[in-house]
């Protein structure tokens, strides 16, 4: 990003902030652009315009995202529901893809398997989404193993079709990444109560697995048999500049924890100043997400509606855990497993650097650093993620040796 479009966005972050001791006539006409940037900045998606959606006229633009959301296969393969309950009462729902599922309408005749046959053990693959996106962000990789293993797919608190955070919206207890190791925990009782476990993570969710392994040492000991951390980090996040140069990183910085608080506390008039600037939302994500010029538009499409989903005020709840997010330690109850650092080399929120460091410090660990790849790394390039994770559970015993990877169905499977 050029220095001037940073210093636009260290603009926007300011004006909001003005905005904001100024009253509701000062929101209305902030909010549309801040709502979108700011939101979308914390959600680790942001600080870009796509400029190719600014020369199409807005009544297509609009028509084009519906036929998209109409015709998008993406998110739509569900499995067993399932609810745990977090030690303040907050559901969490959850989603079991038994080994023998009934494939139903929505299973393609073009899947393509990626093992012969069924798993030799009953190992469950427990998969952690980040932050602002829900289950539904594995969908090729849920694709891919339908059949194979048995998975468990769960929505954080706050998130998809769990319940909002009982401790933040009735105490105003703030999020932390500790918190959602412990729901992750209450996840496991409920839905894999026995046998051998996979966990996969991605950015939130590898944290949220780290702050697992950091209050549960025991579990990874006895039952965690191989982990994957993809685009997710171990620490250190404050000093991630999101691809601003140094003047304009510093700028936001500065602002963004009151900004974000100004802005849930006016959840509803920002959520209108959203939706009233989907273009520029869809720029945002599209840059913070992607990184190669060929993603399938149903597949950005897919990005945008799961962020857009995600209510302002549970981004200003969340945007403050990862400054304190520090798991380094943690990651030593992981040395004698297989274990999977995966991420994309473009990646502007969770930089590849940071996969990089989990990688030093788990030296038995396989690395996988993916060219021309963003954050959203499993949309974007699904079929080497589903590789790699294939591989990963053949190390572990917990599928029969991995066939070679040669096409990811796109549609849902």
């Amino acid at each position: 990003m050029s220095e001037s479009s940073a210093e636009a966005v260290a603009d926007v972050v300011a004006s909001a902030a003005v905005a904001s001791a100024a009253g509701a006539a000062s929101w209305r006409r902030a909010t549309g652009i801040a709502g979108a940037a700011i939101g979308v900045l914390a959600a680790g998606a942001a600080a870009g315009v796509a400029i190719e959606r600014m020369t199409v006229g807005r009544g297509m633009r609009s028509r084009a995202r519906l036929a998209l959301d109409s015709a998008g296969p993406y998110g739509t393969l569900r499995g067993t529901p399932g609810k745990a309950y977090a030690e303040d009462g907050t559901e969490l729902y959850y989603e079991v893809d038994d080994v023998e599922p009934d494939p139903g309408p929505q299973v393609s005749p073009r899947r393509r398997r990626l093992f012969g046959r069924k798993a030799p053990a009953p190992v469950t693959v427990v998969f952690c989404h980040g932050y602002c996106l829900s289950q539904d962000s594995w969908h090729f990789q849920r694709a891919a193993l339908r059949g194979v293993v048995r998975t468990v797919h769960w929505d954080q608190r706050s998130h998809g079709r769990s319940g909002r955070g009982v401790a933040q919206t009735q105490d105003g207890v703030p999020v932390t990444i500790e918190e959602l190791g412990r729901d992750l925990k209450a996840v496991l009782d409920a839905a894999v109560p026995g046998g051998p476990i996979v966990l996969v993570g991605h950015s939130m969710g590898g944290m949220t697995m780290m702050a697992l392994a950091a209050q549960y040492p025991e579990l990874i000991r006895d039952r965690v048999v191989a982990t994957a951390f993809v685009g997710t980090s171990s620490g250190r996040l404050a000093e991630v500049s999101f691809g601003l140069p140094v003047a304009g990183v510093n700028a936001v910085r500065r602002i963004l924890p009151g900004v974000l608080k100004a802005l849930g506390q006016q959840a509803e008039l920002v959520e209108k100043g959203r939706r009233a600037t989907a273009d520029l939302f869809a720029g945002v994500i599209k840059r913070y997400s992607f990184a190669s010029r060929d993603v399938d538009p149903a597949v950005e499409r897919f990005a945008e509606r799961m962020i857009e989903s995600t209510p302002i005020d549970v981004v200003a709840e969340f945007y403050p855990a990862f400054t304190d997010h520090d798991k380094t330690e943690a990651l030593a109850c992981f040395r004698d497993i297989p274990v999977l650092v995966l991420a994309g080399v473009q990646d502007l929120v969770t930089p590849s650097e940071h996969s990089e460091v989990i990688a030093d410090l788990l030296p038995d660990a396989e690395l996988v650093l993916v060219p021309d790849a963003g954050h959203l790394v499993m949309l974007e390039h699904p079929e080497v993620v589903i590789d790699r994770l294939a591989d990963m559970l053949a190390r572990a015993g917990a599928v029969p040796l991995a066939a070679t990877v040669s096409g990811c169905d796109s549609a849902s499977s």
